[in-house]
């Protein structure tokens, strides 16, 4: 039988020759650290996340909590808006699968808002987090996420263009409605799909015509 906290999406490494490089980015060795402010540096002691909003039953975690649930390992591409691109980062974590089956959203979510440490938010539809699109990355590499990638822990989906996937997450937030993020509302993309080159609002012109 299945177990139902793991999915398979994130289980089979791509062959090389299978990396495509969306339009307008470079593919790049290295891991560019680029935030929007100061890098808060959270102990495991003090950090705690949670998952609320439009959900039947609300959850917290202490650290300890958090790396009791089913972890997994993910190898997958990510690429970010400043047009680099970097191809199978490996990761450890939890699927946003399990979080969201333990919470239960209700009938009306439809769009989360990530609120980080340090006060940066991201919106994203529920859709793009499940389904084995997304997860919660406590390690890179084989060791424990650093600080400047977002460590203790950050949200990765990476699918979407890298500003979506939240440094410091501290809470995620179920929605009826969408709503702008911080680099959203500065002026860019509410989806943020790298195959489409949705970096900016006016990008996303497909959204307003409802077909994405």
């Amino acid at each position: 039988m299945q177990n139902p906290f793991f999915n398979r999406g994130f289980q089979r490494k791509r062959p090389a020759s299978q990396h495509v490089l969306p339009p307008g980015q470079y593919e790049t060795q290295d891991f560019p650290v680029l935030s929007a402010g100061p890098t808060p540096r959270i102990g495991t002691t003090k950090w705690a996340f949670g998952l609320d909003g439009l959900v039947a039953q609300p959850q917290h975690w202490s650290w300890a909590g958090f790396n009791a649930l089913p972890q997994q390992d993910f190898t997958v591409d990510i690429h970010c808006v400043t047009q680099w691109s970097k191809f199978g980062t490996q990761w450890r974590g939890v699927s946003l699968d399990t979080l969201l089956a333990l919470a239960g959203p209700t009938p009306e979510a439809r769009y989360v808002m990530a609120h980080c440490y340090g006060g940066y938010t991201t919106n994203l539809p529920l859709a793009d987090l499940l389904g084995g699109k997304a997860f919660i990355g406590l390690e890179y590499d084989g060791k424990p996420l650093a600080p400047d990638h977002g460590g203790p822990a950050r949200l990765v989906v990476p699918h979407l263009y890298f500003w979506k996937s939240a440094k410091w997450v501290q809470r995620l937030e179920l929605l009826a409605e969408d709503a702008p993020g911080f680099w959203e509302r500065a002026g860019y993309s509410m989806y943020g799909d790298p195959w489409k080159e949705q970096r900016y609002l006016d990008d996303d012109e497909d959204l307003s015509a409802g077909t994405r």
